[in-house]
């Protein structure tokens, strides 16, 4: 199975890349396309195919290669933005919607594991919030007070799972984790089994809307759908979500220990950036998964220091065997901490989007699948107005500003460099990259462990921001809005919709 990096998650092992069946498309007037093949773009396209509409899935690489394979997998009631948060910046009423939301997501994994015989290691566990100092004590009281009024199964807890000093803990009933790749699969089946359409490798290039449909260009082609949803993690090309979502970067690891002391039930400890912690069983092998040491994408210089980091950190709490498997994941953090999902904003009224996950995105890929279908099939749901998108406001002139960056185009189209000209420029060992300055251009330059130099322009083609490099994950990646690239400048994950341009570098004398 493939995924956005050059590092393997355990969501990986011992997983074969998903064979979808083959169907004619360009000939066909679908209701609903959806734009990507992760965990909110299935969920969405089973639940709509379910409700009795014709549905295609476009995903440019295959299902499972963005952030869904490279999930923690906890199914959460409670959120990133807590009770205490969302009471206040929306009110107790929408903090008791949220976990009607959120638990109906939970409920809607369950069934769909139980209609279509998903064996994917699904459990339900209980999640512990605990504090580890008086500052975070007195928010987590606040927590458990706007939790109890939201509804939540909670209580405060003796005990924690695992081995940390914490002066306060709270328990959280009804909590679930499960194999999350095992069960993308599983509910790709059902989707085709019940009539949909499912690509892989074809990337979606351009949209525009006539009287009565949308004219969709594709890398395999042109498409017709009545309904669009872009289920791409943050919506492709430029929009005012962008800049409400900023990407950051969470860095995973599963360990085997020593002494068999998996942590029975999820936890967290309320750090900035916080640690969460679970057990999942592979293959017949127990793990503990870890992860934390979050940062904005390509904000830290050192990707590999933040692994570092946490294995220090888990080493000191945990006896380690062995780390079998360490990854890092994107997500986007929303502006006023609720996600941002139905009608994309300057977009025509038959185009959708899921963005803004947080940490979450397991829970939230299937509020998403709740909601909009509900927009879909009947035009409204009980959780529009709480989720609306509409509820970030342009400012004056990003209109504008719009027309002006998308789809940068490349500076050096035509331009050649001599491996000679920036032979001095590129004393970089096998395996690492670097920007370099020549004659007034920037060059990303990237030697592969033969020796060989990759380079390519290292401005985004989204609206221009230099790239940087990603040690860990052998990717640059851009620190304005998180798209990424591969050495060779393909476009791992948006919102940029081209790669980056190639520069060719010629031997002298050619």
């Amino acid at each position: 199975m493939q995924r956005d990096g050059a590092l393997t998650s355990l969501w990986q092992f011992q997983v074969p890349e998903y064979s979808s069946a083959k169907a004619p498309v360009t000939d066909t007037v679908f209701d609903v396309l959806i734009v990507g093949g992760g965990m909110t773009g299935l969920a969405t396209a089973l639940q709509l195919q379910k409700a009795g509409k014709k549905c295609l899935l476009a995903e440019a690489h295959t299902i499972g290669f963005g952030t869904s394979g490279g999930t923690t997998a906890h199914l959460n009631t409670f959120m990133d933005s807590s009770y205490a948060d969302v009471e206040k910046n929306f009110g107790e009423t929408n903090a008791q919607l949220l976990l009607k939301a959120a638990t109906a997501a939970i409920d809607l994994v369950k069934n769909n594991i139980a209609a279509h015989g998903i064996d994917c290691g699904f459990s339900e566990q209980p999640g512990y919030v605990y504090s580890k100092d008086e500052k975070q004590t007195e928010e987590l009281n606040k927590i458990y007070e706007a939790s109890t009024k939201a509804g939540c199964l909670v209580a405060y807890a003796d005990s924690i799972p695992v081995p940390d000093d914490f002066i306060k803990a709270l328990r959280y009933d009804n909590q679930a984790q499960f194999h999350p790749s095992q069960y993308l699969y599983g509910v790709a089946k059902a989707f085709e089994a019940a009539g949909g359409v499912l690509l892989q490798h074809c990337r979606i290039t351009g949209v525009t809307a006539t009287d009565d449909r949308l004219e969709v260009e594709s890398s395999m082609g042109n498409l017709v759908a009545q309904h669009l949803v872009y289920a791409t993690h943050i919506p492709p090309g430029v929009n005012l979500l962008h800049f409400r979502c900023p990407p950051y970067r969470s860095y995973v690891m599963a360990v085997t220990l020593k002494d068999d002391h998996y942590p029975q039930g999820l936890a967290y400890d309320m750090l900035d950036p916080y640690h969460y912690y679970r057990t999942q069983e592979v293959g017949g092998q127990k793990y503990l998964i870890a992860g934390g040491e979050d940062h904005k994408t390509a904000h830290h210089d050192n990707t590999e220091e933040c692994f570092d980091t946490l294995e220090s950190y888990l080493r000191e709490r945990f006896s380690i065997d062995e780390v079998a498997f360490k990854w890092s994941s994107q997500y986007y953090e929303p502006a006023d901490g609720l996600p941002y999902i139905g009608h994309l904003p300057g977009n025509p009224e038959t185009v959708f989007v899921a963005t803004g996950f947080s940490g979450n995105g397991m829970t939230y890929s299937h509020v998403s699948a709740l909601l909009l279908t509900g927009l879909i099939v009947s035009g409204k749901s009980e959780y529009e107005a709480l989720f609306n998108p509409a509820r970030v406001k342009p400012v004056a002139g990003f209109e504008n500003f719009v027309k002006e960056a998308a789809d940068v185009v490349a500076r050096f189209i035509g331009d050649r460099f001599t491996k000679e000209k920036i032979a001095h420029l590129s004393e970089i060992a096998p395996g690492e990259a670097k920007l370099v300055k020549y004659e007034g251009e920037s060059i990303a330059l990237y030697k592969d462990e033969q020796g060989l130099l990759h380079a390519v322009n290292p401005a985004c083609t989204h609206i221009n921001c230099m790239v940087g490099w990603n040690s860990a994950e052998q990717s640059w990646d851009c620190p304005c809005h998180g798209s990424r690239f591969s050495v060779d400048g393909e476009m791992l994950t948006g919102p940029a919709r081209k790669d980056l341009e190639i520069i060719g570098l010629e031997d002298p004398g050619k």
